[in-house]
């Protein structure tokens, strides 16, 4: 397993929206990103990043409602990541081993072995596997993968307070879905629930239809940009006062990641109860002589205004509150550099002075 997972890591795709997060994975070959339809629905682009290739925005060129796939344009520098095969003509059995490989709940690369349950589950007429490879929220769109390292489906659901019960997408269905991508020119286009073709902007009448059966069309472009609103749009103004391009920046819903200097910052939006919260990861507590350092936390966490040095398990966070009846763009912006600066100026202290270690980006 571990020979195909490093192969893996450079094409599994982390995919972040306004409005969730996802897994995707680039074919090289055929020069696009496949996820699930769910997780980029109603997006003009959104936000990806892997081992393989730095955070960017891309396209939504396909979506497809019936088999829940949507792709993606091509990453910059995505020629450079390595093939990974599509096991089509792969002979599926119950009891055959399958890892599931993706980001749950917008983490790191995580793979999660089982077995296939079941190889036809049939779902609104769709025969998927059931599996019983743990899934969470965030996997979908990843592959499926068995023990030779090639790909048997696309991982898009769980069954709610099912026990590891999962669902994925025989790849024959993706293997056709592209095959009739690229005959219609591998162009902005949409599957057609009524005839189930694959249809582009030439192929639609006026009111949306498709000319084949009359049935409405929605095109991957035809759907209005995301616009926020409230507390969200303040945030989004105090990033870009910081030089940042908001868009690229956004990791989920009401959720936002800021790379200033060496420091990152995740900042998230509780609508419930009205709070922004924002926090960098300096460094990870070192393995012995740790009273020093504790001390010298509560030293400048005595000394600081608004800013928290604490721990998170071994690591140690640089955190910021704000409440929404006090957030306006000026200060905001403001306590967002302020948070910057010292996660740069303390992660370097704490390395250098108090043993802490670095984290790995892995």
């Amino acid at each position: 397993m571990s020979e195909y997972l490093d192969l893996y890591r450079q094409v599994i795709v982390k995919i972040a929206t306004p409005h969730s997060t996802g897994t995707g994975f680039y074919l090289s070959d055929r020069s696009v990103i496949v996820t699930n339809y769910h997780v980029v629905e109603g997006n003009l682009s959104v936000v990806v990043e892997s081992a393989g290739f730095e955070r960017q925005l891309v396209n939504v060129l396909y979506i497809d409602g019936k088999y829940d796939l949507a792709f993606l344009s091509a990453p910059a520098s995505g020629a450079a990541l390595p093939l990974v095969k599509l096991g089509v003509d792969k002979v599926l059995k119950a009891l055959d081993r399958v890892t599931a490989i993706g980001h749950p709940f917008g983490l790191k690369f995580s793979a999660k072995s089982g077995i296939i349950s079941n190889t036809s589950e049939s779902m609104n007429g769709v025969p998927y596997l059931h599996i019983d490879a743990a899934l969470n929220p965030g996997n979908s769109g990843g592959p499926l993968v068995d023990t030779d390292g090639d790909i048997v489906g696309i991982n898009t659901f769980v069954m709610r307070e099912g026990d590891n019960t999962g669902f994925s997408l025989p790849v024959r269905f993706l293997a056709d879905t592209l095959a009739a991508f690229e005959n219609a020119g591998a162009v902005m286009s949409a599957r057609c629930i009524g005839c189930m073709s694959v249809v582009t902007e030439a192929a639609i009448e006026h009111e949306r239809l498709c000319n084949k059966c009359g049935h409405r069309v929605q095109l991957p472009h035809q759907v209005d940009e995301y616009i926020p609103s409230g507390p969200a749009r303040t945030v989004e103004r105090m990033i870009r006062s910081m030089g940042h391009d908001a868009g690229l920046c956004r990791s989920g819903h009401n959720a936002w990641e800021i790379k200033e200097g060496s420091a990152t910052i995740n900042m998230i939006y509780h609508e419930k109860s009205g709070q922004i919260y924002a926090e960098a990861v300096l460094c990870e507590l070192p393995g012995d002589n740790i009273k020093p350092l504790y001390e010298y936390l509560l030293r400048e966490n005595y000394s600081s205004t608004g800013l928290t040095l604490s721990l998170h398990n071994r690591n140690i966070v640089l955190s910021l509150l704000i409440f929404e009846q006090y957030l306006n763009e000026e200060t905001g912006q403001q306590m967002l550099t302020e948070l910057s600066k010292k996660a740069d100026y303390y992660d370097n202290i704490l390395v250098d002075q108090f043993g802490a270690h670095w984290i790995s980006k892995s």
